[in-house]
């Protein structure tokens, strides 16, 4: 049996040769990477689908030419880098910030991998870590819920959805969720959601206002991004704040700062993990608050779809299409 480091021993990975729609993901062989100084050498076990994946693949956040997409999952550490300390072989690890993850086989710097705690599977542990920390530091940093709070939260039963409402009912706030099906509602309020709005038959500012005799929320949660941005900052409470962490349905055009006046004096922020685990000591912070809740049973990762690795095309085409609830992944 060859090497697992040995560059003649090729790997299945997921290529992007040229930018697109999900029909540019293509199954092929790359080299076996190799650990270098502070890194480690991972046999995948599965990686998450995220959305910053398909800006990649389409372009709108561009990389070099070609490359093998994907950041997170979670897997068994194969071998061990030079200067590495606090990991052996045989290790469960999971990150967030490890390019060319949908593949066999990814080299995962040392300093964004996080030990998998005992009792936690490896396909959960894939698929908590890149939306469960965008989740925690959303609701502790971006706006801190308090108790007694109601904020809104966009797309509730997918992913991010899902936690966002669990970690903000542990801080004991309210959640109003917006979905688009019967079965999406219930699975926002399995997770926590006070109201559920069905934005595909109701306005959603006007129910937000009704809910909140008028005053609005004090924050709101968007990933969705064009289509909902307008109707997000009508919703929000007099200096409310609005997280744009995400843009599913497309980049929001140009903002006039003077539209935060005529809302209330909002505030309006553009925030992203890598800025809130920058440091050793924050990262490490995030993931043990959210390993601990889900090890507690204070929150529940939901898997909505598993995907062999060369069905990478279905996944992202799948989560484009709002196909699909909770998180997906890819699983070599």
């Amino acid at each position: 049996m060859a090497d697992p480091a040995d560059p003649a021993d090729p790997i299945d990975a997921i290529i992007v040769h040229a930018t697109g729609g999900p029909e540019v993901l293509a199954p092929g062989k790359i080299d076996a990477p190799v650990p270098a100084a502070g890194e480690l050498l991972v046999s995948v076990g599965a990686a998450g689908v995220n959305y910053i994946d398909t800006y990649h693949r389409s372009g709108l956040y561009p990389r070099d030419l070609p490359f093998v997409p994907g950041s997170e999952g979670a897997g068994t550490v194969l071998a061990v880098g030079p200067e590495v300390t606090g990991f052996a072989e045989g290790d469960r690890v999971a990150w967030t910030d490890a390019p060319g993850s949908y593949a066999r086989q990814v080299v995962v710097p040392a300093r964004a991998a996080f030990a998998v705690p005992e009792g936690i599977d490896t396909e959960t542990a894939a698929a908590a870590m890149l939306q469960g920390l965008t989740a925690h530091y959303l609701v502790t940093s971006t706006y801190a819920v308090k108790p007694g709070d109601t904020v809104l939260v966009h797309a509730a039963a997918g992913g991010m959805g899902l936690l966002l409402t669990q970690l903000v009912k542990a801080r004991g706030g309210k959640v109003i969720g917006t979905v688009s099906t019967p079965e999406k509602e219930a699975l926002a309020r399995e997770a926590g959601a006070d109201e559920v709005i069905r934005y595909t038959e109701t306005d959603f500012v006007e129910a937000v206002r009704t809910l909140t005799g008028g005053v609005g929320v004090a924050a709101v949660y968007d990933g969705v991004g064009k289509t909902t941005f307008d109707g997000s900052l009508a919703s929000l409470a007099r200096r409310g704040v609005l997280a744009l962490y995400g843009a599913s349905s497309g980049p929001v055009p140009p903002v006039d700062p003077q539209r935060l006046n005529a809302a209330g004096s909002v505030f309006l922020t553009r925030p992203t993990l890598f800025h809130h685990i920058a440091t050793p000591e924050e990262f490490h912070w995030r993931c043990d608050e959210l390993f601990q809740a889900i090890t507690a049973g204070r929150v529940s990762i939901r898997v909505g779809g598993r995907y062999p690795l060369a069905d990478a095309a279905q996944a992202h085409a799948d989560l484009e299409a709002r196909r699909t609830t909770g998180k997906l992944l890819l699983i070599p």
